[in-house]
């Protein structure tokens, strides 16, 4: 995993190089999160609303809204699909995902309309984590995780 400025970012994931990550799962389905560096500029995060199990989503929109005390803001889907699993723990929690965006803090879990294309505009490996730190430096992050 790389790190930069105190960020996370696992060179595995696939990301929107703004602040969605992407995980395939396998069988046409992705989990999808938001990165350590959207989770630090969003603040402690005291809201989350998931669309419910069942929802088609075209690509673009928002799987998910979240709320802190200084920002809202969707969590978009770079993919049609529906939504095979929400992480009903960020219902009660939101939180988790400032303490664990890449790990037990995921958002969705979707069934992708197209899998085979599903990943076509996202970025991995190296030129990823290069794009992401010119990210956070643009926008003068320091990741931090805040404690329960």
């Amino acid at each position: 995993m790389s790190e930069f400025r105190g960020c996370e970012l696992p060179e595995e994931l696939f990301y929107d190089l703004d602040y969605v990550w992407v995980r395939p799962e396998g069988e046409g389905i992705f989990t999808v999160g938001v990165t350590d560096p959207a989770q630090t500029m969003s603040g402690r995060l005291q809201k989350a609303r998931i669309k419910k199990v069942g929802t088609q989503i075209a690509a673009g929109r928002h799987v998910a809204t979240l709320e802190s005390g200084k920002w809202a803001g969707g969590v978009p889907v770079p993919f049609a699909g529906e939504v095979f699993e929400r992480n009903e723990i960020l219902i009660d929690d939101p939180h988790l995902i400032n303490i664990a965006p890449y790990g037990d803090a995921w958002i969705a879990k979707i069934r992708a309309d197209e899998p085979e294309h599903a990943l076509d505009t996202l970025h991995t490996g190296p030129d990823a984590i290069a794009a992401l730190q010119a990210w956070i430096q643009r926008y003068d992050v320091q990741c931090m995780r805040c404690s329960d």
